[in-house]
C-alpha cells in the first residue's frame, strides 16, 4: 500500500484538531464482553474502509435502536461466524449514532494505533472498518447518517494523519462484493472531498488511475440481491482471510 499520510505544510488544519465526535462505548451500548483482548498493533491503519451492514433500511432511529443493532451484530459475530467479538471499529446507525465496536478501539486510536478488526479478509492488519446500518444498492443513508459518517471520518483523518482522497475506501475496493452499495459507493468521492475540505487538504492534481487497480485488486464487483430475495443481514462480503494475522477473526 502507498503512504496516505497528509504532510503538515499542505494540512493547515492539522494543527486545529477536530472534535471526537459523540461515540458511544461498548459499555454504553451493553457489549458482551470479548472471547479474548483484541490486538492493537503498533501501528495507524492506512485505509478506512466503509461498509454497509445488508440490513433493512428501518424508519427507527432511535438510540435504543442503534444499540440493539450493535448487539444483534455481536451476536452474530460470536455466535455464527465463532469470532472473539464484533468485526468492525465502529457502527454508524440510520439516526446518525455512532457505537464504538470491535475492544480496545477508541484506546487505540487516541495512541495512534490500530486494533486489528475482521471487516476485509485479507487485509485486516492495515485498515479500519466502519459498518453503515442499511443497504444502499438503489438508495443512499439519510442525512443526518452521512453527517455522522463525515465527522467520523473526519477525526480519524485527523487522529492518523490521512489523507482523506487516499484514504477513505469502500470494501469493494479490496473483496469482490457489492458491499457499501453502489449508491454509497458513487457517494464517496462527495464524501472524501467533504472531509478534505474540513481538514484543509488539497484535492489531488489530476483524478487517479481506478482505486481498486492502485489498492492490488481486480476491481470485479458481485451483484447486489435479485429482486425479491430476502437480505442476509450482517453479510456483506469477504471479511476473514488466510493473509489476515492470527487473531483477525478468531
Amino acid at each position: 500500500m502507498s503512504p496516505v499520510l497528509v504532510d503538515d505544510a499542505r494540512a493547515g488544519a492539522f494543527t486545529k484538531p477536530p472534535s471526537r465526535p459523540r461515540v458511544y462505548t461498548r459499555s454504553e451500548w451493553r457489549a458482551d464482553p470479548p472471547k479474548h483482548k483484541a490486538d492493537v498493533l503498533e501501528r495507524a491503519p492506512d485505509r478506512l474502509v466503509v461498509h454497509h451492514t445488508a440490513t433493512p433500511n428501518t424508519a427507527d432511529r432511535g438510540l435504543d435502536a442503534a444499540f440493539a443493532l450493535s448487539r444483534a451484530i455481536q451476536r452474530y459475530h460470536m455466535g455464527h461466524n465463532r469470532w472473539d467479538d464484533i468485526g468492525e471499529q465502529f457502527t454508524v446507525s440510520r439516526g446518525g449514532h455512532i457505537m464504538e465496536g470491535r475492544n480496545r478501539t477508541l484506546p487505540a486510536v487516541a495512541e495512534g494505533r490500530l486494533v486489528q478488526g475482521a471487516q476485509a479478509a485479507n487485509h485486516n492488519g492495515h485498515t479500519l472498518g466502519i459498518e453503515t446500518e442499511g443497504t444502499y444498492m438503489t438508495e443512499l443513508p439519510p442525512s443526518v447518517q452521512l453527517a455522522s459518517l463525515t465527522d467520523l471520518l473526519t477525526w480519524l483523518c485527523h487522529a492518523y494523519r490521512l489523507n482523506p482522497y487516499e484514504a477513505i475506501i469502500g470494501h469493494r475496493d479490496l473483496n469482490s462484493t457489492s458491499c457499501p452499495g453502489d449508491r454509497l459507493y458513487a457517494y464517496l468521492p462527495l464524501l472524501r472531498a467533504s472531509v478534505a475540505r474540513r481538514l484543509h487538504v488539497s484535492p489531488p492534481a489530476r483524478e487517479p488511475a481506478s482505486r481498486a487497480m492502485r489498492l492490488g485488486r481486480p476491481g470485479r464487483r458481485s451483484p447486489g440481491p435479485p429482486p425479491g430475495e430476502p437480505l442476509v443481514p450482517f453479510e456483506h462480503g469477504p471479511a476473514t482471510g488466510p493473509r489476515d494475522r492470527r487473531r483477525a477473526g478468531k
